[in-house]
């Protein structure tokens, strides 16, 4: 009898490499997707798309619940101490490496487009995360449940701190963490100023207009106070001006034509001015409008465009309780836009309050709910890149401008040598700026009890 050419058990394998062949190929078949390829898309949809990174791409199967949304963001919201930093990889370790629900390239798409838009790019980034899980329904859910945490803590604090006798320790531990504001608002603008630089590009004419940007923002915020808005605008449109040929059309027009309500928002603040003139709620209106839609470059812009308004303006409150409410907005949890409610508690109480933060939150939901599905097409657009650039040197300028006002606020000696010491724990030994607002009301309420004067 003949030996067969091929071995039995070579055969064998042959034909069990054939059937897992054909099995590979009708994978579709089985009930559970690939987790290498499966991603989430926007309004809580799934699809499938290869994945450079298995161990980055999401492998979500299930529609994320509300509730799920609901508990994990108002986690966040309670523990997100530490400002943008501290809340972008809150969100990371969630949706990326726990949950993988957004793979990590769609996440670091979603910081990008959010800090193009005015306003706090962090609670903008967590509406969106919600957005790309569950549409327009997460957004809101999650945006809320990531807001009142810190907004609950904040109207407390503010209750403790604006009411007419609060405790000595109380006063002097806000006193203490007021002087470190000016400090707090130079390491922000500071922090700011690489990646503003690098947006401007490298040609010598537009890196001199950054820099004519740049001063004309510390300019308007040291000095004219209530026009910085009219700066801050202006400064994007020179840019785009400059940026823009008359004669030449841009592949990207149609971007910018098609986010007509992201290109008007930030100049609505603006043409409500009229209105608040006549002070009360309009004008806690007026000032929460100006900061949710007008804050170019972080939300320490803020200060320059709260600060104559609440102190000088309407007189809700004095330069030492503006201080006490920036340092508020620093310490709690949440974005320091959170800062807006004090001055709208001490303008009108509870209601004010929360008025001024549900104006100064809206934009942020608007950007996410109506242009999130083009944020793609944001991040192209050359205006829109242009104006940006222009209002985000400006604003930059205007942080660092206002540390000038805010230290002529100081009313005590011993409050320079807090605001020293701050300045040196920040700029020069690069440390926190929780622990520098934490320490420095410790010195204050220290100060306080041993007899320094507190100014109210």
């Amino acid at each position: 009898m003949l030996k067969p050419s091929v071995p039995v058990a070579q055969r064998l394998g042959r034909w069990l490499r054939r059937r897992a062949d054909v099995a590979g190929r009708s994978g579709g078949h089985h009930d559970r997707a690939d987790p290498t390829r499966a991603t989430v898309v926007g309004q809580g949809e799934l699809t499938t798309k290869p994945a450079a990174d298995s161990a980055t791409a999401p492998i979500a199967s299930e529609r994320v619940s509300l509730a799920v949304i609901a508990q994990q963001w108002g986690r966040i919201g309670c523990i997100g101490f530490g400002g943008p930093p501290t809340h972008i990889a809150l969100l990371r370790r969630l949706c990326v490496q726990q949950r993988r629900w957004l793979s990590a390239a769609d996440f670091e798409d979603g910081i990008a487009a959010t800090n193009l838009l005015p306003g706090p790019a962090s609670t903008q980034l967590a509406i969106w995360c919600a957005w790309r899980l569950r549409g327009a329904p997460g957004a809101l859910i999650g945006g809320l449940c990531f807001i009142v945490p810190g907004l609950i803590v904040i109207l407390a604090l503010a209750a403790l701190f604006l009411s007419g006798r609060p405790p000595l320790w109380a006063a002097g531990a806000a006193a203490g963490a007021g002087a470190a504001v000016p400090a707090v608002a130079a390491h922000a603008a500071a922090g700011l100023i690489p990646a503003s630089w690098k947006r401007a590009g490298a040609g010598r004419g537009a890196r001199l207009r950054w820099l004519a940007y740049l001063l004309a923002g510390g300019l308007a915020a040291a000095l004219t106070g209530p026009w910085l808005v009219l700066v801050l605008i202006g400064c994007g449109f020179i840019e785009i001006a400059a940026r823009t040929r008359p004669t030449t059309a841009s592949p990207h027009l149609s971007a910018m034509s098609s986010l007509p309500l992201l290109s008007l928002l930030p100049a609505l603040p603006a043409l409500a001015a009229p209105a608040a003139a006549t002070g009360g709620l309009l004008a806690v209106a007026w000032v929460a409008a100006k900061v949710g839609a007008l804050s170019y470059g972080g939300g320490f812009v803020i200060i320059p465009l709260m600060q104559h308004d609440a102190v000088h303006t309407y007189h809700w409150m004095s330069n030492a309780q503006f201080l006490d409410a920036v340092a508020l907005g620093q310490i709690t949890p949440g974005p320091v836009v959170q800062t807006v409610a004090v001055v709208g508690y001490a303008a009108a109480g509870l209601g004010g309050g929360l008025l001024a933060a549900a104006l100064a939150f809206t934009p942020s939901f608007a950007f996410v709910l109506i242009g999130g599905r083009h944020f793609d097409r944001l991040r192209e657009a050359p205006r829109i890149q242009a104006f940006l650039t222009g209002a985000g040197a400006a604003a930059i300028g205007a942080i660092a401008g206002s540390t000038l006002p805010l230290a002529l606020a100081l009313s005590h000696l011993w409050q320079a040598g807090i605001l020293a010491a701050s300045a040196l724990w920040l700029l020069a030994l690069r440390r926190g700026v929780v622990t520098a607002l934490i320490g420095a009301g410790a010195l204050g309420a220290a100060a306080a009890l041993i007899g320094a004067p507190i100014a109210t």
